[in-house]
Order: structure tokens, then sequence, then C-alpha cells
């Protein structure tokens, strides 16, 4: 093992030695396995853990959040529910300096415990997370407008594994070869030459997570904990309309570090107040070395061109496709496209936006289908989905924000709706802003519309020429846009292989027939790769060991023995 010194771990690393050696199993084999129940069951977390959640979560609400950090100068509360519920939560507002001395002070210490140390602390936070997962996963829900299902298990279990996938590469990376090493040369004549030479993991410096609103835990927790076990201080800037599920994150891992005697400061949250742009002051900092953001491809950009000094990571947005060729399930595929499209209300980047269908039609187990008959029956399976409010709801969550009533609002004035999006009351929550999924038809032509991304619940059925023709528009599109997800249906080995080759190509993650219960927008910790870095959509991967390797250096020692 690497360690760069002769480490006696924390007991916190014998206490979760074997889920991370389960995880470190994981990652080689890419099977299925997780670490967190992803099922809200009582019989899985108890008969009082929702009610005590929820109560933990209320607690928060209308309230000064209770956190101690160095250098608050006032209180901001930024956040508003796409629920419609008050929550008036008020945050310490640090100044960037405080917030950048602290961490900065607190890195010396933390790199000289050494990774097994690093690691126990680390997966301790991950168990005090989820401990209190409840409480984590209504703050997703009311800050994000995920369903409390999803929230729970996307905002909770699901991030959870993710964090730990860091984890694992982490470690992995850190002592894939030993620490110490006796070193003996023939020297010819004479004694041999010898040394004895010392690795050290030394980290790059502080650390700066920029969350993103739709899924403010899924995103920044790779990150978070990969800066973190690799010995940097992080600070947290979480997005201003979803600071809570973050700030609950900082709480405990700040109370974990405390309890085992480590400076809280190595993790800090960093709230702004409106318009203030504290991310790019944060990430033009020259003590911040590494950045993580998900987002914009705007701001993404921006990242990657100004914050010179650091190693910056981003997650930013594409145009997700479909080539659909042909099918011998053409119900399985209509459900399985109308469940993708739907869920959340398309306000994941892994959503398919563009839908290449041929003009002349597919042949399907129920015979020739038209163009036509195939966005119908796409937009069939969205409409039963959403058909019963009650239930639509539990899939559509509400809408984030104002962009994405703004560009429903556009998309009615481009091509022809194949399915119109309406306005949902939510049974529960009657200040909810919900709206079904929208269908509109568009040429292969019409490249304006469909080559920018329409974040949201907003997709196109695109006539193409043919399939060679969708998958010349997959090429170039993703090519040139990026995407984080392709998905094609044929029933022809040459043209899933064509597609295949066209994905290698780009540089996107490629799913072929889905028709059952695994879904294009999703993926599992330990065995999918989330982005490639491969495509402009993002420069990085969750997770691989290019992820969490330039997080740290190796500085060597070496002295004649």
């Amino acid at each position: 093992m690497m360690t760069g010194m002769t480490e006696t771990p924390h007991p916190l690393y014998a206490k979760h030695a074997d889920t991370l050696g389960r995880a470190l199993t994981a990652i080689a084999e890419r099977g299925y396995w997780s670490a967190y129940p992803e099922s809200p069951s009582p019989r899985v977390y108890g008969e009082n853990a929702a009610a005590e959640g929820e109560v933990a979560f209320r607690a928060y609400l209308g309230r000064d959040f209770p956190l101690d950090q160095p250098g608050a100068r006032d209180r901001v509360a930024t956040e508003s529910s796409p629920f419609g519920v008050d929550l008036d939560v008020r945050y310490p507002h640090g100044d960037p300096d405080a917030l950048i001395a602290a961490a900065t002070a607190a890195l010396p210490a933390w790199r000289d415990a050494g990774p097994a140390t690093r690691l126990g602390v680390c997966l301790e936070i991950l168990a005090r997370l989820h401990a209190n997962i409840f409480e984590l996963a209504n703050a997703v829900q009311f800050t994000s407008g995920q369903a409390f299902v999803m929230a729970f298990q996307a905002g909770g279990a699901h991030a959870l594994d993710r964090a730990l996938e860091a984890l694992a590469y982490a470690y992995a990376e850190m002592t894939w070869h030993r620490g110490t090493a006796d070193w003996e040369k023939p020297a010819g004549k004479g004694d041999p030459l010898r040394m004895t030479k010392t690795f050290h993991v030394v980290p790059r410096g502080v650390a700066l997570v920029i969350g993103c609103n739709t899924f403010p835990t899924w995103n920044s927790y790779p990150g978070l904990f990969a800066s973190l076990a690799t010995g940097n201080p992080v600070i947290v800037k979480p997005h201003p309309r979803a600071v809570l599920p973050l700030a609950i994150t900082v709480r405990y891992a700040r109370e974990v570090l405390a309890e085992a005697g480590f400076d809280p400061n190595l993790v800090l949250l960093a709230p702004e107040a409106p318009g203030e742009g504290l991310a790019s002051t944060l990430a033009t900092r020259p003590e911040v070395r590494i950045v993580d953001f998900t987002g914009s491809t705007e701001y993404g950009d921006w990242l990657e061109a100004n914050a010179r000094q650091a190693s910056v990571y981003t997650e930013k947005a594409g145009l997700n496709t479909v080539v659909i060729d042909s099918t011998d399930d053409f119900a399985g595929l209509c459900r399985n496209l109308g469940f993708t499209l739907t869920l959340y209300s398309g306000q994941m980047c892994t959503t398919s936006q563009n839908l290449l269908i041929p003009r002349d039609g597919i042949e399907t187990d129920q015979g020739h289908k038209s163009f036509v008959e195939v966005a119908a029956g796409i937009a069939a399976a969205v409409g039963k989905l959403t058909a019963d409010p009650a239930r639509g709801v539990e899939l559509t969550g509400a809408i984030v924000n104002d962009g994405v009533l703004e560009r429903l609002e556009e998309v009615t004035k481009v091509g022809e709706p194949v399915l119109e999006s309406r306005p949902v009351e939510h049974p529960s929550f009657p200040g909810a802003v919900v709206r079904t999924p929208t269908i509109v038809q568009l040429d292969a032509a019409d490249t304006g519309t469909y080559s920018r991304e329409w974040f949201g619940p907003i997709s196109f059925a695109i006539a193409t020429d043919s399939t060679a023709h969708s998958l010349e528009i997959l090429r170039s599109t993703v090519g040139e846009k990026g995407a984080l997800t392709a998905a094609v249906y044929s029933t022809d080995e040459a043209v899933l292989d064509a597609a295949e080759s066209v994905a290698l190509e780009v540089g996107v993650h490629l799913s072929c027939n889905l028709t059952g219960g695994v879904f294009v927008n999703q993926s599992a910790a330990f065995s999918d790769f989330h982005g490639s870095g491969a495509n402009p959509a993002a420069n990085a991967a969750l997770t691989d060991g290019a992820y969490v390797a330039n997080r740290f250096r190796i500085v060597q020692s070496r002295r004649h023995r």
C-alpha cells in the first residue's frame, strides 16, 4: 500500500474496510452491486425512519441553518421550492478569503493522515448521511422538484453509491504501488548503490464543488468525495435554488471530521447572495486547484477557459439521441421511451431529446409502422403515464425553474406537435408547477431547432431519409455538441454494429433495444460510466481512474542507506 509514511489507520478504516473492499471488487467486476438500499420501504429502513426524516427536514424550514463556519458575515436565503412549499432556510454567508484560509489551514494534518485514514473518515461520513437518508431525500425533493421516491433513490441511495464508487477509485489510485522501496543498483566494482525511497501522496490544494439545481447530491458527491479522499479540503458552492441538500451534507461531514479528530474546515459550505457570482470568484482563486461543475455548457466552457490554475471537471449538456430503425417489441419500445421522456419531466442530463425515425417508417412485430404511427405510439405511452394526475406527478415531479417553462412556451412555435404539454394540478401540493412532456414533429432539415439543447420535458420526433441518415445525424450533432446518452432500436445486427461504431467515434455511451425495466437515462454506479469525457457534453467520466488520479501528485524523497 502506498501511504508516503508508516500509516497507522484511524479505527474508522477498520470499521468500514469490508465496505471498501466490496466497492473495490465492484469497480473491477462491473456487475450489479449497491451498498445502500434504494427502496424507502419501512421493511428496509424501519417503521419510523420516514416520519423522523420528514420531521428533521421540516425543522430546518424558516430558521437559521445550524452550521458554524469561519468568516460568516450574514445569512442568505435563496431557495424557492418547485412544489410551492415555503423553505426560507437561512445559511451562513461567508467571506471567500476566510473560507479559503480555513480550508488551507486544515490541509496539512489531513494530508499527513494517509490514504487509509482518509478513506475511513470518508466512509463514516457516508454512513452518517445514510443514517439520515430520509432527511436528505426530503431536502432533495423540495429543492429540485423530484418526486419523493426519485429523490430518495437518485438524491439519496444512488448518490451515496456514486460517492462510494469515487472513494474506491481514489483508494485504488493512491495505493496501487508501495509507499516505500529499497533501491539497490549494482555499481560494478565496489558496493552497490543503495537508497530508501519514499513516495508521498500530496493533494493538489483547495477543491471547489459547484452544485446544480436538478441533482444537487448525485452530481456533487463524486467530486466532493474524490477530492476529500485524496487529501484536498473541499468548499461546496451549492446552486442558489438547491442549497439545503448540500448544507445537510456539509453539516454531517463536519460532525464526523471533528469526531475523528480532524479540522471540520476540511469541508465548508459557500452559499451565495443573489447576483454575487461566488462560483466565478472562488473558481479563479490561485488557492483553488480543483473545480467540479455540473450545469450549462456556457458556464462549463467558461470554467474550462478561465480556471486555468485548477484541474476542472465538467459535466455540461448535449443532444441525447435515439435512432429508431426497427423493433421486435413495438409496445415495449413505446413504453420504455415514454417512461424515459416522462421521468422527472425530462429534467435529467441523460434524457433523450432527438428521436430519429425514417420518414418511410419502420418494421415491427406489429407490422410496418409509419413515421406518424411511431411518433404517436411514443406519445400515447407518455399520455398514459400522465393521464391520472395523482399517479403522473409521482413520475414527473415539478418544473425546476422558469427557464424550463420559457422553453416549453418557445417550442410551441416550432414544428407540429405530436403531443402537447399541459399543466397538471398536484393533488398534494397546490403550489407545485407541473407540466407534462411535449413531443414535436420535425424534419431532418430543421437542424437549427434540434441541434440545440431544449432542457426539460421537450423532445423531437425527427423524420430522416433512412437509418443511415439517422446515424449520420447522430454522428454530426453529437460530435459537435456532445451527448451523455444515445440509444438505438433495431433487429438488424449490422445496424446495431454501425450504431456502436458511431458511438465510439463520437464518444457517447450507447444503449441498444431497451424495452424493459432499464432506461437510457439511468446509470448504475460501479457498472455504468456516466459521461465519457470524449465529447463536448463532459470532459470527465463519473467515475474512473482519470477522474481521481489528477487530484493528487506523488512527491518522493530518497536517502542513502
